[in-house]
């Protein structure tokens, strides 16, 4: 019976890794990207 106990366990730790491994990788790269809002032109004033 350890048998199906030892997969369980050993697949939420691959699970939880590659879970971590993930959110450290796109925070760290959301992180360093540099935020360029869109330029907008504005209309010139009606007249």
């Amino acid at each position: 019976m350890k048998a199906p106990l030892v997969i369980v366990a050993a697949s939420l730790t691959v699970a939880i890794i590659l879970t971590a491994s993930l959110l450290i990788a796109t925070g760290t790269r959301g992180a360093s990207a540099t935020y360029e809002p869109a330029h907008i032109p504005h209309a010139s004033p009606a007249r």
